[in-house]
This record gives C-alpha cells, structure tokens and sequence, in this order.
C-alpha cells in the first residue's frame, strides 16, 4: 500500500483502513447494493473490511441505508455474503482462465507431479474442492516439498470449463506476472471466508 493511499472507514467496524484493503460496494442500475471487487464501477461507494462479520455488522445497523442516503435495497444478509464469495471466486477464475490462455497453466494431477518432480518453475497449485483425499495428499506433499503454495478452491466441472477441457482436479501456473496477481486475489479470498489471515504454508480457501 503506497503512503498516499486513500483512507475509508469500515461502514461494520468503523476501522480506517486504506481504499485497497477494503470491499467497496455500490449501488447497480437496478438499485440493489452489490460488491464492487475491482473497485471500479461508476457511482458512490460504501466500504466494509473483507470480512463477512463487518458485512452483517453494516446490515444490521443499517449503516448502507445511512451510506448511500437512504436509496438502494440490500439483500438479506446471508444472500450478500454468498454473492461477495462468488465475486471473489469469478475474481480468481478469471486469472486462472488468463493465464491458460498465455501458456502458463498445467493441470491433470499426473502432469503436475510431474512437472513438480522435475522441478518446474511453478508459482502455484489449486486443488479442486473436490479432490481425491489420497491424490490432494500426494500432490500437496509434493507442492510442500518443492515451497510451491498449494490452494483449495472450485470443484472438477468448474476448473475444467475454465481450461477448456474436462473434469480437472489439479492444476498449476507456472512462474510468470499471473502469480502474483491470483496469489494476491486468493489471499483477500481466504481472509474473507476465514475473517482472518490465511496459512501460507498450505492454505484451503
């Protein structure tokens, strides 16, 4: 965060804390309060931290009603923090879908190890939610031994329908300008779920 970053105040917490380090949301044409994850849709936003406790502490307190003047609607509480959650996910998908289309994606659990055995530059591994308990063990002890961070998220069908190919439990990017972009995305994703840091060493978002 640069020093002349700007400042906001959690609408839940009251926290100050830098605009970067904040959900922002604002209202859609429909006037209905949403999540603006890349901060840059039009109009007047209200800011919470990236946790889903100052999410229901604004609610509850009415403190988007009071951000945005009275206008918009806000959906049930729950309803928001699963849209803030899906928001996040299509975030880092679409990295992941990037990436694949620049050349710097491996997937299939055979290949990765593989390539982790060889000794690749790899920058990460995702594990799908849905993994076998004995391949994610297999290919996370490998990712622990080589220090590549190794992330759960998604399920097969998903990963699969990004790469263009089918069912996909595993997949690796190797080391380019992606990695540290879907690292950063994957870190806010895991302190939103967790409402807290994420461990670094072999972190299950």
């Amino acid at each position: 965060m640069g020093k002349d970053e700007p400042r906001r105040s959690c609408i839940g917490c009251r926290q100050e804390r830098g605009k970067g380090e904040l959900l922002r949301f604002v209202l859609d044409p429909e006037g209905r309060v949403v999540p603006d994850i890349v901060a840059k849709l039009p109009g007047r936003g209200a800011y919470t931290c990236p946790d889903p406790a100052c999410v229901r502490a604004a609610i509850a307190r009415k403190q988007f009603a009071r951000a945005f003047k009275g206008e918009g609607s806000v959906a049930p509480v729950d309803a928001l923090i699963a849209e803030i959650r899906l928001r996040l996910e299509e975030r880092i998908a679409s990295y992941v879908a990037l990436a694949n289309k620049a050349g710097k994606v491996v997937s299939g659990s055979d290949t990765v190890m593989e390539r982790l055995r060889r000794g690749d530059r790899l920058g990460l591994v995702i594990l799908t939610e849905d993994i076998s308990a004995d391949i994610g063990e297999k290919v996370t002890h490998l990712a622990e031994r080589y220090q590549i961070p190794c992330y759960h998220l998604l399920d097969k069908d998903r990963v699969g329908a990004l790469l263009g190919k089918g069912l996909r439990s595993v997949v690796a990017i190797g080391e380019s300008g992606f990695v540290p972009s879907i690292l950063k995305e994957l870190e806010r994703y895991g302190n939103f779920l967790d409402g807290g840091a994420v461990d670094e060493q072999n972190p299950r978002v």
